[in-house]
């Protein structure tokens, strides 16, 4: 494509992710739904460059403004995944040495929020936890796209015989330092084609969404249930760590999300998933399961701020206001999935966020109100499990391993927390 189309391309899906009316992943795959004359390296462009843009949207904004012509287009030119003199073949004059500008000004130049990109209410939350030094790896991190993680259905195939396989294909895939079943890629190499993909070998999930589904333990021949299932990336990891044996509820109130667990879970090769959409966390399926269920997973709807690396947009769309209101739908969801655990049953409460008022606090009050949930140490658990440095991955309590506490910039995974508990 001519470099000055593809520019112009850029700049129009820069302009329709910016209204923030729905999230980007959705904008970009409905334009190239609606464009579907662009090919690989063009949708690579365009994908990459909008979400650069969105990554560094303040400081880009910020030197937009010394430049000319339509806003979209200088975010673009600012944002461009691709070489440079390709994009300068796309430029005028001045554009050329207006980007030259902005390209020789230095970081300690910057102000500090265009340095971080990050909105204001978001900044001290980050800060108390992590200390200087800490917040501005972690704004490093979140500037930087995410690599690719793949989980081994171990149902099917061992990891070093799927490492092996890719290394054939011309895909260099390294271990996971922490996820025994994981594997990590370089790059967004086209794996659907791929017959361990085909064949339901491997699923792209991260390695930290792999290990809160090892967190659970979930036996051979138990009763287990994924609460808010959606797609059904953890689902298809517990049923493998099943051995498909049991019986293993993937509960969402999303029929449509469900809908998607469909392909992979005719890959997958498991026979013990059972989908269902649920209307409300107090449906009757649920209260049909009170204290019958061995584990119950709660990836409680959060605000997604651990993923920031794959969806900067989620920086701009999320409010302290909507915040408060997941904080009330967590601490009702964990309540009644709690029910269903029978004594002696494990209970899991996730989210992919790094704010404590989805994570710790959501945990302590719910500790406070059910005595008869008795809290375990997530450290001691994973270090069970063999997990290598399962110590480095928790924070928090006496022992300073309570919690599951995962960070971009410390583990290389997506930020997660995860809080365990027993019922007497």
């Amino acid at each position: 494509m001519h470099p000055k189309a593809l520019l112009d391309a850029c700049a129009e899906l820069v302009r329709q992710v910016l209204t923030f009316e729905h999230p980007a992943d959705a904008v970009v795959s409905r334009y190239f739904r609606d464009n579907r004359s662009f090919g690989p390296r063009e949708r690579a462009t365009l994908a990459e460059t909008t979400y650069a843009v969105l990554r560094k949207k303040l400081l880009f904004e910020q030197l937009a403004r010394s430049g000319s012509g339509a806003r979209e287009r200088r975010l673009a030119i600012l944002g461009f995944h691709g070489p440079r003199d390709f994009l300068k073949s796309a430029l005028s004059e001045q554009e050329k040495q207006w980007l030259d500008a902005c390209d020789a000004i230095r970081p300690d130049e910057l102000m500090e929020h265009h340095r971080h990109n990050l909105p204001d209410w978001l900044v001290e939350p980050l800060r108390s936890q992590l200390g200087e030094e800490g917040f501005w790896s972690l704004a490093e991190s979140l500037s930087q796209p995410a690599p690719l993680d793949l989980r081994v259905n171990t149902l099917k195939d061992k990891r070093e015989a799927v490492q092996k396989e890719l290394q054939k294909a011309g895909i260099q895939a390294e271990a996971t330092p922490f996820s025994p079943i994981g594997l990590r890629i370089d790059g967004k190499p086209a794996l659907t084609k791929l017959d361990a993909f085909v064949r339901g070998a491997i699923e792209v999930q991260d390695e930290g969404s792999q290990l809160l589904a090892l967190l659970l333990d979930a036996k051979r021949g138990e009763m287990v249930v994924d609460f808010c299932a959606g797609a059904g990336g953890k689902t298809l990891a517990i049923g493998a760590g099943m051995r498909s044996t049991g019986r293993l509820y993937a509960f969402d109130v999303s029929a449509h999300r469900l809908e998607a667990l469909k392909p992979r879970l005719a890959r997958s090769g498991l026979s013990n998933v059972h989908p269902a959409a649920i209307a409300h966390e107090r449906d009757d399926r649920v209260k049909r399961l009170a204290g019958k269920i061995d584990r119950v997973l709660v990836d409680a709807p959060c605000s997604g701020l651990g993923t920031l690396r794959r969806n900067p947009d989620l920086k701009w769309r999320q409010t302290p206001k909507a915040l408060a209101e997941l904080e009330q739908k967590q601490s009702s969801i964990l309540a009644s999935a709690a029910r269903m655990v029978k004594s002696g049953g494990r209970l899991v409460y996730a989210t992919c966020s790094v704010l404590p008022q989805e994570n710790e606090a959501i945990a302590e009050a719910f500790s406070a109100a059910h005595p008869d949930f008795v809290m375990q140490d997530a450290g001691e658990l994973l270090t069970q499990l063999k997990i290598e440095n399962a110590a480095a991955l928790c924070k928090g309590g006496e022992t300073g391993t309570r919690y599951l506490r995962l960070w971009p910039h410390e583990h290389l995974t997506d930020g997660f927390f995860a809080a365990v508990w027993t019922r007497k």
